[in-house]
């Protein structure tokens, strides 16, 4: 996964980020991404909460003369957030994962599931809500579900263990 930036650098770009009005939002995501390498659209999507194709409308807004013109959308226009325009997807959506949740016995606040995201668009699909993996990736932040890593033991641990059950065979 691609950590170009600090933690607190982030949270400073989320926050300017949130400050600016629609157009220059896109622009701004538009301008962080074109200076990351591959994977950068993805990163900055994730880190400002955007569609890709968002910031991908943003990169080529950049190269338009008339990108200056200081129209932006009104307040309220637009269309309004699945989880704004179906507020009944958060019970569907956590009977769904109730199956599927798993946790850490020391601390009770962190959870995971092992479907994908798309898996659980699938799922909501079939209950009558067509959402995006966008959308899942909501919800899931929303109701405390962390996105699970799994630990990769090092060669070397490996080899350790294998030489101390080595010296403990009797000769």
């Amino acid at each position: 996964m691609l950590f170009p930036y600090p933690q607190d650098t982030e949270s400073q770009m989320q926050e300017f980020y949130n400050r600016l009005p629609e157009k220059n939002r896109r622009l701004y995501a538009g301008v962080e991404a074109s200076k990351l390498d591959r994977g950068g659209v993805s990163y900055i999507g994730r880190l400002f909460s955007c569609s890709r194709t968002t910031i991908l409308r943003g990169i080529h807004e950049l190269g338009e003369a008339d990108i200056l013109e200081s129209r932006n959308r009104e307040i309220g226009g637009g269309r309004l957030s699945v989880l704004e325009k179906q507020p009944d997807i958060n019970p569907v959506f956590l009977q769904l994962l109730k199956e599927h949740t798993a946790g850490d016995p020391m601390d009770e606040t962190v959870k995971w599931t092992n479907l994908s995201c798309s898996e659980i668009a699938d799922l909501l699909a079939t209950k009558g809500f067509k959402v995006s993996r966008n959308i899942i990736r909501k919800l899931l932040k929303k109701h405390g579900y962390v996105k699970r890593k799994a630990l990769k033991k090092s060669r070397q641990a490996h080899i350790s263990i294998a030489m101390l059950n080595l010296s403990v065979l009797p000769n």
